[in-house]
């Protein structure tokens, strides 16, 4: 861009200077350097090969940390629900969209009765997922969320995964590649591992004098 502008001389002294002298000014400014390089530049354009995506056909690639429609995933062994009824997705969400409803179960233990997100409210700034212990919450790759209501809720059907995933998920708030080595133990951990050592050491004493014996028998023999 150029730094400097052409103030151009008055109306009332153009029109006094002579026919010829205006039409060669007006021809100057017409067919200037500025004039060539933008007619350039939109040329350029015109004949450029198509970037334009068709939309309802065709999409662009998105990050694989984009944060979109939430998905409740499932374990891959039994195929059951990731989510263990905790909360903490509901109490750390700043927007106040996540909805839990738990009860206790015939058998004892927590049940899901429903799990209800607020999609109108929702700002998706990805808390839920990065809290979440069991990695049951996260966030997929549908980001069509357009209503005609104010208030457009995903319940638990539309949210919850048909089928476990064979890939691991890798976005935003998956396990990190090192997370075996920031792992720190829990003092039960210490308590089983010292558990385990010791059943080792008391299942080779008690493996030592079968190994021996025979060889006490074979010495006798010759």
């Amino acid at each position: 861009m150029k730094t400097e502008y052409r103030i151009l001389p008055p109306r009332t002294k153009r029109e006094r200077e002579p026919f010829l002298t205006r039409v060669a000014l007006t021809l100057k400014m017409s067919f200037s350097l500025d004039l060539l390089s933008g007619l350039k530049t939109a040329l350029g354009a015109f004949f450029a090969p198509n970037v334009t995506v068709q939309y309802p056909l065709e999409s662009n690639p998105l990050s694989p940390r984009y944060r979109a429609i939430h998905k409740l995933q499932r374990l891959l062994e039994s195929e059951n629900e990731r989510c263990i009824g905790c909360g903490l997705c509901e109490k750390i969400c700043t927007s106040n969209c996540i909805r839990i409803i738990t009860d206790r179960g015939e058998d004892g233990r927590k049940k899901i009765l429903d799990y209800s997100i607020n999609f109108g409210r929702c700002i998706y700034c990805g808390l839920c997922a990065e809290v979440c212990p069991e990695l049951a919450i996260i966030h997929g790759n549908r980001f069509e969320n357009a209503s005609v209501q104010r208030a457009h809720f995903g319940f638990k059907p539309e949210l919850l995964e048909s089928q476990s995933s064979l890939i691991e998920y890798g976005g935003f708030g998956s396990v990190s590649y090192n997370a075996n080595e920031r792992m720190i133990k829990t003092p039960l951990s210490y308590v089983l591992d010292s558990t385990k050592q010791e059943t080792q050491e008391s299942t080779q004493a008690s493996t030592q004098p079968s190994q021996t014996q025979p060889s006490q028998k074979e010495s006798s023999n010759v």
